[in-house]
């Protein structure tokens, strides 16, 4: 199964954090899936860090290091993911996150996240 990773699901998961479900990080840790982050989603991390809103250890290179260290693999921005981006309603205000949902539509992947309004979506979830 290929699991793409939603930007916070990777903090929580990162930090230890309590608030990741214990199914995601059971999806996470198996070995027999291949984990992806989008781009985007380093992207995101970078804009939050640099308005201050989020502290990382080692900035958004740290980011990518534990990208890298815990063999995640980095996902381009494909073209076909706007162009799948176009179809979708308009239900998620957050561009990051539609980009996220078009990457996982186009590639069958499934998303690991807890939110609400990628749930709204045709896209496989867990959590």
């Amino acid at each position: 199964m290929n699991l793409l990773l939603d930007t916070h699901t990777l903090i929580w998961f990162f930090n230890g954090d309590a608030l990741l479900s214990e199914n995601a990080k059971q999806s996470i840790i198996k070995l027999q899936h291949k984990k992806f982050v989008s781009i985007a989603s380093v992207w995101e991390i970078a804009i939050k860090i640099s308005l201050n809103k989020l502290s990382f250890g080692g900035k958004t290179q740290g980011f990518l290091d534990l990208i890298d260290n815990n063999g995640f693999e980095l996902l381009s921005i494909d073209k076909k993911y706007i162009l799948e981006l176009e179809k979708l309603p308009f239900i998620h205000r957050d561009p990051f996150d539609i980009l996220l949902i078009a990457a996982a539509i186009s590639e069958k992947m499934h998303i690991v996240t807890a939110d609400a309004n990628i749930k709204k979506y045709p896209v496989n979830c867990i959590w």
